[in-house]
């Protein structure tokens, strides 16, 4: 079962992110897990996909001007519908509106068809209701990506559940 993560990454946080994503994916039986950014996507790889987990950084509160081009060019020809969709974002503060960035992925995997996964607080702790956010530490010296290393591992082996579940 393929499962892809892209990701528009501007300092390598959302990258690592999407890293643990792919690293919690790959626990789960037959998945065969790959991250992506824009400009390395494996268009054919990302048509098999059962599912697909997007990630931006916060630009603004919103996805990156680029993530979002790419999203509304490609979900047609990638076959965007249908398959299990997923949202995670990475800010610079920890109000930096990292929930504001994945509600606007998980409207347009929405409006292209795709079935977008939360496990709320069905999975218990750690509890991830709309997709994983973590702070880095550029700015935020006492924060740091490695605090929610396991948030983003957790994120990516249920979402793998998930799409073995739904997509047989």
């Amino acid at each position: 079962m393929k499962l892809a993560v892209i990701v528009d990454s501007k300092t390598g946080n959302t990258r690592q992110a999407a890293d643990w994503i792919v690293q919690g994916m790959n626990r789960v039986g037959n998945a065969e897990a790959k991250a992506f950014t824009i400009p390395e996507v494996d268009e054919d790889f990302v048509k098999e996909a059962r599912g697909i987990v997007i990630g931006s950084p916060s630009y603004a509160a919103q996805m990156t001007p680029d993530l979002h081009t790419w999203m509304m060019s490609s979900a047609g020809k990638l076959g965007f519908a249908g398959k299990l969709g997923g949202a995670f974002a990475t800010e610079q503060f920890t109000h930096g509106g990292g929930e504001t960035v994945i509600q606007s992925i998980l409207t347009i995997e929405m409006v292209n068809g795709m079935l977008c996964y939360s496990g709320g607080g069905a999975c218990g702790m750690p509890v991830i209701h709309l997709g994983p956010v973590g702070v880095n530490d550029n700015v935020e010296k006492h924060n740091g990506m490695v605090y929610y290393k396991n948030n983003f591992i957790a994120f990516g082996e249920r979402f793998a559940k998930k799409a073995a579940d739904i997509c047989r």
